[in-house]
């Protein structure tokens, strides 16, 4: 466990894990499902939100149904690796509302970026007019998805709740 982990026990887990599945659920519902009543049901959502376990609550979109046909992955690199460069690289990504996820990455690209646009028209566009204008950037390859196999927004709770496998070998 690193250092910005918390530990959370098995009706904690549980409770996210029913977040996750549908975040419109009441806490009666959820209380019922993770075998809680529903105060403290209620006290372990509002601690978990406090502690920045609980990020926020969304909606999951469509992304064609809304126009964005185009998702592109933008492999980057930067000219310089210097503190204010990147600082001033991630503030930019941060600010381009088409770019949907953005990773520092090992491996031959300093940074990864998830781009979703209406058509090849507007990434070329946004390609010329942001990206290629960011700070530091030297190089940017993309690949545009033809077809998105798996896309899951909710965590793999459940691994979190089971032990690790005890090593292989010897036995005491």
């Amino acid at each position: 466990m690193n250092a910005d982990s918390i530990l959370l026990d098995a009706h904690s887990l549980k409770i996210l894990f029913e977040l996750q599945r549908d975040a419109r659920q009441t806490v009666q519902q959820i209380s019922e499902a993770v075998g809680l009543s529903p105060t403290p049901c209620w006290k372990r959502i509002k601690d978990m939100e406090a502690a920045g376990v609980i990020r926020g609550y969304t909606a999951v979109i469509d992304r064609e149904k809304v126009g964005l046909h185009v998702a592109a992955v933008a492999e980057v690199n930067l000219d310089r690796h210097s503190e204010s460069q990147v600082q001033r690289f991630e503030d930019a990504v941060a600010a381009s509302p088409q770019i949907i996820n953005c990773v520092s990455a090992t491996g031959p690209a300093d940074y990864i970026l998830t781009v979703l646009v209406q058509d090849m028209k507007h990434y070329e566009r946004f390609l010329h007019e942001t990206l290629f204008s960011l700070p530091g950037v030297t190089h940017v390859r993309s690949s545009i998805v033809l077809r998105q196999v798996k896309s899951e927004v909710a965590l793999p709770i459940e691994q979190v709740a089971q032990p690790a496998s005890a090593p292989r070998g010897r036995r005491r």
